[in-house]
């Protein structure tokens, strides 16, 4: 395939004025979007993840950027292109979320309750989670209110008692949201009068919505694969 060299200018060449706009925004301008979009930019375009770490925490810390702070948090958390830190990691998404970003707050709140390999050595805080959870679901961050469902109907020991009623709430959320096994939950739970009346039409109705969900979910990934 041939490459139009004067295409391929022109695209560095706005590439280069986008980092001096970028720039610009942050440092003489003070605006922390435009912070946000240099860091951005370092991370995408020019692959610096050092400088985009520091952009992101400095607009962090000065502006309470809520993405900014996820971002640098995932830095932390992953140990990418600075040293891996959890206890920062946490910090950094607390920051967030009390920023009003709501996947800080998911994410800070998996933190307290997961029990995956990366996080496992912390000890555990369900309160802790469950308050950053909510605050995500109230921000309609879908999967937070599916993963609250899913504390609620097993329960943890000495920590969360199983309660239907309530995991039937975040799951129909959860499905409004756009969640896919959300909806199947909520199915079952109609099918079976777990934490509601049973309803077998609503079951159905539940089972139709999961099913319509996962066909577009698979239509969406074969473009995706035609297109690369």
């Amino acid at each position: 395939m041939a490459f139009d060299m004067k295409k391929e200018e022109e695209v560095k060449e706005l590439l280069d004025n986008l980092g001096v706009e970028y720039r610009f925004g942050c440092y003489n301008e003070k605006k922390p979007d435009s912070c946000y979009m240099l860091g951005d930019y370092l991370e995408g375009v020019k692959k610096d993840f050092e400088k985009a770490s520091k952009v992101y925490r400095a607009n962090c810390d000065n502006a309470s950027h809520g993405k900014s702070c996820y971002k640098f948090a995932n830095y932390k958390f992953l140990g990418k292109g600075i040293k891996q830190d959890m206890d920062d990691a946490f910090s950094y998404y607390i920051k967030g979320c009390s920023a009003g970003n709501s996947d800080a707050c998911l994410n800070g709140g998996l933190m307290c309750v997961s029990n995956t390999s990366a996080v496992e050595k912390r000890t555990k805080d369900y309160d802790k989670g469950l308050e950053l959870l909510g605050k995500a679901c109230d921000s309609n961050n879908a999967f937070s209110c599916y993963y609250i469902s899913g504390l609620f109907i097993q329960g943890v020991k000495d920590a969360i008692v199983k309660d239907m009623n309530k995991a039937f709430e975040y799951s129909v959320k959860a499905c409004e949201l756009g969640n896919m096994y959300a909806c199947a939950n909520v199915s079952q739970m109609y099918n079976k009068g777990d934490g509601v009346e049973k309803d077998k039409a609503k079951s159905e109705e539940y089972k139709k919505k999961a099913l319509e969900m996962q066909d577009e979910f698979k239509q969406q990934h074969q473009i995706q694969f035609q297109q690369t």
